[in-house]
């Protein structure tokens, strides 16, 4: 249902740099591409994560309450995205672990201050 997601960046060059090398851990890579923004997908049928320069020529933001959440299919795999997400300058919003049952993920923020995180159910 979700075709693509997109986050405000107010550097372009330095959110990119962090997002090619965070989401080359699930295979991601940058899929569309124009000066005013960037998608990231790792395969022609899934919904794409974008990175724009707001068209409106203001000052992105984070949004409070807004979350993205990435799918992937291990817990180790929550681990790295995690990890790699911290090692590239994420702030920590919740280290990678249990969280209920069936339900393991860790949290973190962008450079712009998007909150994102990487989940893995089973």
């Amino acid at each position: 249902m979700i075709g693509y997601v997109m986050l405000g960046t107010n550097d372009l060059e330095r959110a990119a740099k962090f997002y090619d090398s965070l989401l080359a851990e699930i295979g991601a890579k940058r899929a569309m591409e124009t000066p005013q923004f960037i998608g990231w997908s790792n395969s022609p049928q899934a919904a794409m994560l974008c990175l724009t320069k707001p068209a409106d020529g203001g000052k992105a933001s984070a949004g409070n309450g807004v979350m993205v959440a990435l799918a992937v299919d291990s817990k180790q795999k929550v681990d790295a995205v995690y990890n790699r997400a911290i090692a590239l300058g994420a702030k920590d919003e919740g280290a990678a672990g249990p969280r209920g049952e069936g339900f393991y993920a860790g949290y973190f923020r962008d450079p712009d201050g998007n909150k994102l995180n990487v989940f893995f159910m089973g």
